[in-house]
């Protein structure tokens, strides 16, 4: 191992268009969130493995010996990792003592690392002893891809040590990002962490954790789109909590009880994600101007409005969208609604103070509130100097 030190950050996951109506074979644009998981692998000579993840309360060690003992003659194949070791994940969950069903955060978490772990070093010569510090912008469980920027930092760090893909980080940068072979291996691993998480999940997330910006999703197949532009926005939490399966499993009641009604809802959907990939793509193409910052208000608006017709709005989305057009902006729900998350589209030149008000206003309503902006890189490997100056303190506290 020729490194001693990795730091590796992902960013998050918000939809700009497309919720609901891709469960049923529409377009969907998913979008990576400026607001980034931090991981911090540091090789050590000792004999035990530390993980270390203060945002959700989790502090861990095992001997190397414990956890040689669960690997087994079983071949792993970096380059084909498709399959999930189910036998492994047995394993590791009565060794942890996760029953099957739970779905805490911070024993799912472990989960996902101790398997991604042994597997990359499984055919090593003997385990690496190594302590990971994680530390996340993102809060989680509010559907903004937190698990999956966790996953993507885990398989890059962790490949990276192991020396199956490169450190290209030189010490005349700042950040480095791998060649598009490694990250397609990147998203294989990190799409198994996402599976232990969630058992059956898109692949969405953890393919924008990887190539950041835009990504088109369509009957299954993930496309990422060349030169789209970043945007500002108001990221808002009302921290309702809602059950996405509820959710889903209501939009489908409402598809068989009204068919000639939401369907054609659906179809406009769809519609409302084309039309805005191609926006997007002008706008990249040619100078953004004020007429393209009109269309896609115009679109937030009007998906804002079928995603209540399909009954997964929510008292606390309606008044956060009230409280933005009161200040000329204009939000919708991001993911699967019924409370959650919302974005607020910002022009490049809306004012500072209006910015600053609008937070304190929804902030007054009981919401968390941040400004960030969608379209930011995917995974990135960092020098200590390019991180944030808090959150390397935290990275370097562990």
């Amino acid at each position: 191992m020729q490194v001693k030190e990795y730091i590796i950050s992902a960013p998050g996951k918000a939809i700009l268009h497309g919720e609901h109506a891709v469960v049923h074979g529409k377009v969907a644009l998913a979008v990576s969130l400026n607001l980034r998981t931090y991981l911090r692998l540091q090789v050590t000579s000792g004999e035990k493995v530390f993980i270390n993840m203060p945002n959700i309360h989790t502090f861990l060690s095992w001997d190397l010996t414990e956890l040689q003992s669960l690997v087994t003659d079983t071949t792993v194949n970096y380059s084909s990792t498709t399959e999930l070791d189910t036998s492994l994940v047995k394993r590791l969950r009565d060794f942890v003592g996760i029953p099957d069903g739970t779905t805490d955060t911070g024993g799912m978490a472990v989960l996902a690392f101790l398997y991604i772990y042994l597997s990359v070093f499984a055919h090593s010569e003997s385990l690496p002893s190594m302590t990971l510090s994680v530390w996340s912008e993102l809060p989680t469980g509010a559907g903004l891809g937190s698990s999956a920027a966790f996953c993507v930092c885990l398989a890059t760090a962790l490949l990276s040590a192991q020396g199956t893909i490169s450190s290209p980080l030189t010490h005349q940068q700042d950040t480095a990002r791998w060649s598009e072979e490694e990250m397609e291996l990147i998203n294989r691993w990190a799409f198994q962490g996402e599976r232990i998480i969630h058992g059956n999940p898109s692949g969405v997330d953890n393919a924008v954790g990887t190539w950041g910006g835009i990504l088109r999703y369509h009957a299954g197949k993930i496309t990422p789109l060349n030169r789209v532009p970043m945007l500002r926005i108001l990221l808002t939490n009302t921290k309702v909590p809602r059950s996405t399966k509820v959710l889903v499993a209501g939009v489908k009641d409402k598809i068989n009880k009204f068919p000639s009604i939401i369907n054609p809802v659906l179809e406009s959907v769809d519609a409302v994600s084309r039309t805005c990939e191609d926006t997007l793509t002008k706008m990249e193409a040619g100078e953004s101007s004020p007429k393209h910052y009109s269309v896609l208000e115009e679109l937030i608006d009007i998906n804002q409005h079928h995603l209540n017709v399909m009954g997964v709005g929510h008292p606390s989305l309606d008044t956060l969208c009230r409280v933005t057009l009161a200040r000329g902006l204009h939000s919708k729900l991001t993911g699967a609604g019924g409370g959650g998350c919302a974005i607020t589209l910002l022009r490049p030149d809306t004012d500072g103070s209006l910015i600053q008000s609008t937070r304190e206003d929804l902030k007054e309503c009981g919401f968390d509130c941040w400004e960030t902006s969608i379209g930011a890189p995917g995974v990135q490997q960092h020098s200590p100097c390019s991180v944030k100056e808090d959150i390397m303190e935290i990275l370097n506290s562990y």
